[in-house]
């Protein structure tokens, strides 16, 4: 059977060889490309020389605009570089006076088209990169242009970590403001919990250091609550020690779903060690079968029983060992499989993962990849990921935009439900499928008495839903607080000329 990295090889060439055709008959199409728009070249007159403005014929431009997702890119207008938080105010205040659509985009990796990206302004953060680590605090400043594989880089040497992505690639700040599902939640809560402060650039053109004295209800709606209420350019947070780990990635074969199965829903009801963590992967490419797993442990071994039902599982393919966290971060499968591909994400919220769920998982699983084959569909990723009930209780203090509930007793799981094809004429039927999925086991779920998951409280994952999700369904009860924070620092609607889900005020274009 051929292994899981030729399958990978595949699906690079495929995507190589079928994508390019279709964004270059998407860039073709665009005559808006010509013409520089007013609020462009209006930036480009007012910016200091620490910031650059950029047009389609430049190189610059292309790595503006570009995302991880071909689906996600849009051609904007300019692509602007600040470099100062003074020009991300002057920007902001060009666009808001000239109502001007625009993007801001960190790491790129947003999988919901017009989320990070726009056929307007494209605020590029890339030139954000500070990372300075303090030891007095045990903090550290973090640029809203870093990726987090060059955090964990900068402050490793320190004997320290932080609450951040779980594979490399992934962009600082979409993943704080969204939420931060991380291998060291259950020991320390999610990013968001491990804010201390950001430098914020209102939409008002203010430069505010945000914090638990300044404006304690402003900071928790940033914390979950997107690109709602400004730019946030620097971010503090938290950082912990960090010794080796032990973990890695594991492949199986198709015979050994019910077996996985098995381990996934006994990890979920019995494991209550925090520092161990797990990611249950039922991949399909290109009709092939590679069930898979993540495991970590914040420690040189786990104890005894803790994965074990998972080592006994023959592998196809195993790389599990005791290593530095960099090590095991930079050595994990990625997306590379679909970089480049159109991409669909989307979830729903769990209490747990029983034997009989994970095993309706797999056979959804099946079942998309059988249907979206004759759509130009190549890969199908259902990821479980179950975390303990109390991760809440880490939080700096009990007030974030997300999740809708603070309880340190019951708190949800996200499901990640992962789709990618090549031909935009799909997108529509694709991302019906994948929403019709996650709704059937969402459905099988609750027959199985996870009743509260259809609550407020059971807020889904900002990171992982697809766009057109309610925006109930992300923030809840939360809504209400949050439109009064949005009202006072956002009163001309500024921040939803971008995209995203939006808090929206009514009364106010």
């Amino acid at each position: 059977m051929p292994s899981l990295k030729f399958f990978t090889t595949v699906a690079l060439a495929t995507i190589a060889s079928v994508t390019a055709a279709f964004a270059h008959q998407e860039l073709l199409s665009d005559s808006r490309l010509s013409v520089p728009s007013p609020a462009c070249q209006q930036i480009q007159e007012s910016i200091s020389s620490s910031s650059a403005v950029y047009y389609p014929d430049q190189p610059e431009y292309e790595k503006g605009i570009h995302h991880w997702a071909s689906s996600s890119t849009e051609q904007a207008e300019c692509v602007v570089e600040p470099g100062t938080p003074e020009d991300v105010a002057t920007i902001l205040n060009i666009v808001g006076e000239t109502r001007t659509p625009f993007g801001v985009k960190g790491g790129g990796h947003s999988a919901n088209r017009g989320f990070s990206s726009t056929t307007g302004v494209m605020i590029a953060m890339s030139r954000f990169t500070m990372v300075a680590y303090n030891p007095d605090t045990q903090t550290v400043d973090v640029g809203a242009g870093n990726v987090w594989d060059d955090v964990y880089r900068a402050v490793a040497p320190h004997g320290v970590n932080v609450v951040g992505g779980r594979v490399k690639g992934i962009g600082v700040a979409g993943f704080v403001l969204g939420g931060g599902y991380s291998w060291n939640t259950n020991e320390y809560g999610l990013a968001l919990d491990n804010v201390v402060a950001v430098e914020l650039v209102k939409p008002t053109g203010e430069i505010a250091q945000v914090d638990a004295e300044s404006d304690p209800e402003l900071l928790a709606a940033l914390k979950g609550g997107l690109n709602n209420f400004g730019i946030v350019t620097r971010f503090t947070l938290r950082t912990h020690p960090q010794g080796e780990v032990w973990g890695g990635f594991i492949a199986y074969t198709e015979a050994e779903y019910s077996a996985l199965s098995i381990a996934t829903a006994k990890f979920s009801k019995d494991v209550v060690d925090p520092k161990a963590s797990m990611v249950t992967l039922y991949n399909i490419v290109h009709g092939q079968h590679f069930p898979a797993v993540i495991l970590f442990y914040d420690g040189s071994e786990p104890p005894a029983g803790i994965f074990d039902d998972f080592l006994d599982i023959k592998p196809l393919m195993k790389d599990i060992k005791t290593r530095e966290f960099n090590d095991m971060i930079f050595g994990l499968p990625t997306g590379d499989a679909t970089v480049g591909a159109r991409v669909a994400f989307h979830t729903i919220a769990l209490e747990t993962y029983s034997e009989s769920l994970m095993n309706f998982i797999a056979e959804e699983a099946r079942a998309s990849s059988a249907s979206t084959s004759d759509k130009s569909g190549f890969f199908v990723f259902y990821a479980a990921e179950p975390f303990l009930p109390n991760i809440t209780m880490h939080s700096l203090n009990q007030s974030s935009a997300y999740p809708a509930s603070r309880s340190t007793t019951t708190s949800y799981s996200p499901f990640n439900l992962y789709f990618a094809w090549t031909n935009p004429e799909h997108d529509t039927e694709m991302q019906h499928t994948i929403k019709e999925s996650a709704m059937r086991i969402q459905r099988f779920a609750v027959d199985e008495g996870q009743v509260s998951i259809m609550g407020k409280d059971a807020t889904w994952y900002p990171n992982y839903a697809l766009s057109d999700t309610p925006i109930e369904r992300i923030w809840g009860k939360n809504l209400e607080w949050m439109m009064r924070v949005k009202r006072r620092v956002d009163p001309k609607n500024i921040m939803n000329l971008a995209g995203g889900f939006k808090v929206l005020l009514p009364n106010v274009e």
